[in-house]
C-alpha cells in the first residue's frame, strides 16, 4: 500500500510538472528563435523577389564615439553626480532618486556603487529621523535600465570582478542592515541590476505604463544575474517563474508583474511617487504589511518543495535548455547551478558561488561574442551621415504581397500612416488580411491590445488602381517603398507613376535583392529624381507573423536585418531618411555598397556553391546538416535549402556565379539544383526536395526517386569526410567572402560584417559573426588552414589579401587597437528583444 501511493504521489508529481511546465517550455523556445534558420537564406530567398544592398554603414570612430563627460563638482544643490539629493518626508521618508546626468537612462556602473556607498553613510544609515526609504528615478526614461557593460568588458583578469561584485552585495546588505523599510518605486525599464536592486527592497510598485518593462536578461550576454538575482528571485516568484525569466532573459510587463508576486502594486504613472512614500510610511508604521512570496498552488508546491517534484522540474529544464541551445551557451547552465547550489546551501555561500559563476561567464567567449553582438547593435542605431532625414509622416508601400503586407505592417505598428497599393482590390484586400490575420493572432496571445489592434488598422489605407482617389493620397506621402517583382522596367515604371504624383521630397525606397540600385535609379525617361532613390532590402518576414500550420499556434518572429543600399548618386538626405525609418521599424541597419549580392546575399554564393561540392563528393546529406548544426548553425544547409525553395537557392546561386565575382563563386557543381528544379523538386513547397516531406510528423525521408539522382549526381562516389572538414570548408567559403566584402568596402567595418551575417543567415551568435570568429581562432591559423584547402581543392579557397594581412600582422578585427573598431560605452539597455540564445528553422515558402 505505500509503495503503491508512493507511486501515485510520483505519477501525480510528474503530470503536475508536466503542466506547470509546458508554458514555461513554449515561453521558452519562442524567446530563443529571434534568429529563425532561414537567416542562412531569408536573404537568399530575398534575394530573388526583395533588395539590394550599396553603401558602408558608420564608420567606427564616429559611431563608437562617445561624449565627454564634464567632471563633477559637488555643490550644496547637488552633492551626488548620479543622485539628486536626498529628500526627507516630515514623516522620516528619505525618497533617493536615480539621476545619471551623462546618460538618457541610468546604469549601474563601478562608479554609480561606489558613490551609493558614499551618499548611504554620509546621508542615510546613522540618520535616526529616517523610518522609511523610497528609491525611484529622477528621469521619465525610467528606473535602471541595467549594468554599464562597458565596465565589465573593459576589465582583463574577469577574476578580478569578483571581490566588485562582493562589495556591492556587501552594500546591500547594509543598506538592509538600518532595519527600516525599503520601497523601489518604478517607471520604465528595471532590467538586470536595476531589477535587482528593487529584489533586495522590501515593498515594489511599478506605473502601468506600456514603457515599464522588468526582467534579468543577462543570458542574451552570455552572464547571469550577479547582484544576488539568481538567489533573491526564485524566493520571490517561485522557481518556475525566475527560470522563466532568467533563462529567456523575457520582459515582464505590469501585470504580469503583479500576477506573478515580482511586484506588489500597480499605480499611474503620475500616482507613483505620492503611493510610494504612502507605502513606505505605512511600512514604517505597520498599517502596511510587508510584501511577502506568492503563496504557491499545491501543483507548484509539489513540484518545487519535494525531491521528486525538483528532481523532475530540473530535468525537464535541462531538456528544454539542451534542445535550444545545443550546449552552446554556458550562461544558461550556469544559472540553472546557482538556483540549485542556493537551494542547498541557503547561506551566505550562495552569494560567492553566484558571483564566481558570473566572473567565470564573463571570461568566456561565448559572452564576449553576444557582448559583441550587443555592442554592434547599438552602433548599428547611428549613421556616420550628419544629414538630417526629411520628416516622414505617411508611408507609401506598393505592392501588398507577404513582402509588401510585411512592411506594412510593421511600419503601421511603429506609428505611421500607411498606403497599401497594388494593382486590384484582390490583390490589396489580400494583404491588409494578412495585416489583420497576425494583429488578431498578437491580441490572442496578448501581445497587442485591443485598442492597438484597432489603432493601428485605422493607420492602413489600402488602395488599387482601382481606386479613383489613389493619387491625391500619394500626394501626401513623404517616402515610398517599392515590393513588387524583380522587374527592372516594372520598377522603373513604378517610379515614373510616383514621381508624377508625389512632392519633390518624397524618398522612393526599391526593395530588391538581385537589380542593381543604380540601375533602378538610372537618370531617363521614368526617373527625374534619381538623388531620391535608395534601396531599403528587408528580409523575410518583415514582421511578427502568423503560423498557420504551427501545432503551437505561435507567432513566427520577425527578421530583425535591413540591408540599407544607396547607389553612387543618392543624396545623404535620402539615405538618413531611409535609416531613420529602418530604425523606427525596429530595425537593425546596415549601409552596403550597390553591388552584386550586396552583403548577405553575396556571402551566401560561395556556401551554396561549396555544398553542391559536397554533396558531389559523395557526403551523405544528412551528415551535412548534422555538422553545420553543430558548428552553431540553426537548421544544416540542405535543410534549409528545402524551407527556402529549391528554386530560390538555384536562382540565387546562378545570379552570383555569373556576376563576374571571380573564382570564390565557383569549386561547385550548380548542376545539382538546375536539374532539381527542372524535376519539380523545389523543397518543401512541393513536399519534395532533397528530403521527402509527407505532410505528417516525423522526420523527413531522403526518398528513392532522390536516392537514385544522387547516385548518378556523384558517378557513384562515396565519402567519409569528418565533421570538422565539412565544417571547416562551408565556414571557410563564407568567411573568406565577407573579408572580401570589408576589403572592398561593401561593408564599413567588422561590427557590421558581423552583425549582417547573425542576423542575416543566422551565422552562431556565440561565435560572434565572421570577423569576431577569426579572431577567436587566430586568423594565421584561418589563412594555413584555408591555404591547404586551396592546395587540394582549388583556388576558390585562396584567402583573400585582407585575411593575409592580417595573419602577417597578427591584428585583430575587433582588437581595440584596430583601425576599425574603438571602445563605446554600451549600455544593458536591452528594453527589446536584441539578442535571443537560440537560433529555431523556420518554414519560408
Amino acid at each position: 500500500m505505500g509503495q503503491q501511493s508512493s507511486l501515485l504521489g510520483r505519477t501525480a508529481i510528474s503530470r503536475a510538472t508536466s503542466v506547470s511546465l509546458l508554458d514555461f517550455n513554449h515561453k521558452f523556445q519562442q524567446q530563443q528563435q529571434q534568429y529563425a534558420a532561414t537567416k542562412y537564406f531569408s536573404s537568399a530567398a530575398a534575394a530573388i523577389q526583395e533588395e539590394p544592398a550599396s553603401k558602408p554603414s558608420p564608420p567606427p570612430a564616429a559611431a563608437a564615439a562617445t561624449k565627454e563627460e564634464i567632471p563633477f563638482v559637488p555643490s550644496p544643490e547637488r552633492k551626488y553626480k548620479y543622485f539628486q539629493n536626498v529628500e526627507l518626508t516630515p514623516a522620516g521618508v528619505a525618497i533617493i532618486r536615480f539621476d545619471n546626468p551623462d546618460k538618457k537612462v541610468n546604469t549601474l556602473s563601478f562608479a554609480l556603487m561606489r558613490e551609493a556607498q558614499s551618499m548611504w553613510e554620509a546621508d542615510i544609515h546613522s540618520n535616526s529621523d529616517i523610518k522609511s526609504i523610497v528609491f525611484t528615478s529622477a528621469k521619465e526614461s525610467g528606473f535602471i535600465a541595467g549594468a554599464d557593460i562597458f565596465d565589465i568588458s573593459s576589465v582583463q583578469d574577469k577574476s578580478t570582478l569578483i571581490p566588485v561584485i562582493e562589495e556591492a552585495l556587501n552594500f546591500f546588505l547594509h543598506m538592509q542592515s538600518k532595519k527600516v523599510p525599503m520601497v523601489a518605486a518604478i517607471h520604465g525599464p528595471a532590467l538586470g541590476g536595476g531589477l535587482e536592486w528593487a529584489l533586495w527592497c522590501d515593498y515594489r510598485i511599478c506605473t502601468d505604463s506600456k514603457a515599464t518593462k522588468l526582467g534579468l536578461p543577462e543570458v542574451k550576454l552570455g552572464l547571469l544575474p550577479g547582484f544576488g538575482g539568481t538567489q533573491n528571485l526564485p524566493a520571490l516568484v517561485g522557481i518556475q517563474g525566475a527560470m522563466d525569466m532568467m533563462l529567456t532573459g523575457k520582459n515582464i510587463l505590469p501585470a504580469k508583474a503583479k500576477k506573478m508576486g515580482l511586484v506588489d502594486l500597480v499605480v499611474a504613472p503620475q500616482s507613483l511617487e505620492k503611493v510610494a512614500i504612502e507605502t513606505a510610511e505605512g511600512l514604517a508604521n505597520g498599517t502596511v504589511k510587508k510584501s511577502k512570496p506568492k503563496k504557491k498552488s499545491l501543483i507548484n508546491r509539489l513540484i518545487e518543495d519535494t525531491p521528486p517534484g525538483q528532481s523532475l522540474m530540473w530535468s525537464k529544464v535541462k531538456e528544454t535548455v539542451d534542445k535550444n541551445t545545443d550546449g552552446n551557451y554556458p550562461a544558461p547552465y550556469e544559472i540553472i547551478d546557482c538556483v540549485k547550489y542556493g537551494l542547498a546551501h541557503p547561506g551566505m555561500e550562495k552569494f560567492k558561488h553566484e558571483r564566481e559563476g558570473f566572473a567565470k561567464l564573463a571570461a568566456t567567449n561565448e559572452s564576449a561574442a553576444l557582448i559583441g553582438l550587443f555592442d554592434g547593435t547599438t552602433q548599428m542605431k547611428k549613421l556616420s551621415s550628419d544629414a538630417e532625414p526629411i520628416k516622414v509622416k505617411k508611408v507609401a508601400v506598393m505592392g501588398a504581397g507577404l513582402m509588401g503586407a510585411g512592411i506594412a505592417q510593421v511600419t503601421a505598428e511603429k506609428g505611421y500612416d500607411v498606403l497599401l497599393k497594388d494593382r486590384d482590390d484582390t490583390a490589396v484586400g489580400r494583404g491588409v488580411s494578412y495585416m489583420t490575420e497576425n494583429w488578431e493572432k498578437k491580441c490572442k496571445r496578448k501581445r497587442m491590445t485591443n485598442y492597438e489592434f484597432n489603432t493601428n488598422s485605422s493607420r492602413v489605407t489600402p488602395l488599387s488602381d482601382n481606386t479613383e482617389s489613389w493619387k491625391r493620397h500619394f500626394a501626401g506621402a513623404d517616402l515610398v517603398i517599392e515590393a513588387v517583382f524583380e522587374d527592372l522596367a516594372l520598377k522603373r515604371k513604378i517610379i515614373q507613376q510616383v514621381e508624377e504624383v508625389t512632392l519633390d521630397h518624397c524618398v522612393f525606397a526599391t526593395n530588391t535583392s538581385a537589380i542593381p540600385i543604380a540601375d533602378i535609379a538610372a537618370p531617363g525617361e521614368e526617373v527625374k529624381r534619381s538623388e531620391n532613390i535608395v534601396g531599403m532590402h528587408y528580409f523575410s518576414p518583415v514582421a511578427v507573423a502568423s503560423l498557420k500550420h504551427s501545432q503551437c499556434s505561435s507567432l513566427q518572429p520577425q527578421m530583425p536585418l535591413l540591408e540599407i543600399i544607396p547607389h553612387a548618386g543618392t543624396s545623404d538626405e535620402a539615405l538618413a531618411t531611409a535609416f531613420a525609418v529602418g530604425n523606427k521599424q525596429g530595425k537593425t541597419c546596415v549601409v552596403v555598397k550597390d553591388v552584386p549580392g550586396f552583403y548577405v546575399n553575396r556571402c551566401l554564393g560561395p556556401i551554396l556553391s561549396e555544398v553542391t561540392a559536397l554533396v558531389k563528393e559523395g557526403v551523405p546529406l544528412d551528415r551535412l546538416d548534422k555538422a553545420m548544426k553543430n558548428f552553431g548553425m540553426p537548421v544544416g544547409p540542405i535543410t534549409l535549402i528545402d524551407n527556402v525553395g529549391v528554386d530560390v537557392a538555384s536562382k540565387v546561386s546562378n545570379y552570383l556565379a555569373s556576376a563576374d565575382l571571380g573564382v570564390r563563386m565557383g569549386g561547385g557543381d550548380l548542376s545539382l539544383l538546375t536539374n532539381m528544379v527542372e524535376k519539380g523538386w523545389l523543397g518543401k513547397k512541393s513536399n519534395q526536395g532533397f528530403f521527402t516531406y509527407s505532410g505528417k510528423k516525423g522526420k523527413p525521408t531522403v526518398g528513392p526517386e532522390v536516392t537514385t539522382y544522387l547516385r548518378e549526381f556523384t558517378g557513384g562516389n562515396t565519402s567519409d569526410l569528418s565533421e570538422t572538414d565539412i565544417q571547416n570548408r562551408i565556414v571557410a567559403r563564407l568567411v573568406n567572402e565577407a573579408a572580401m566584402c570589408l576589403q572592398d568596402e561593401i561593408i564599413e567595418n567588422p561590427v557590421c560584417g558581423d552583425i549582417g551575417l547573425v542576423f542575416g543567415i543566422g551565422f552562431a551568435p556565440f561565435r560572434g559573426g565572421a570577423f569576431r570568429y577569426l579572431d577567436s581562432v587566430g586568423t594565421s591559423s584561418f589563412v594555413d588552414m584555408m591555404n591547404g584547402y586551396a592546395e587540394t581543392k582549388g583556388e576558390q579557397f585562396e584567402p583573400v589579401q585582407l585575411l593575409k594581412d592580417y595573419a602577417a600582422s597578427g591584428k585583430k578585427f575587433h582588437d581595440k587597437a584596430s583601425e576599425y573598431v574603438c571602445v563605446m560605452r554600451a549600455v544593458f539597455h536591452l528594453t527589446c528583444d536584441v539578442i535571443e540564445i537560440k537560433i529555431f528553422a523556420r518554414h519560408d515558402s
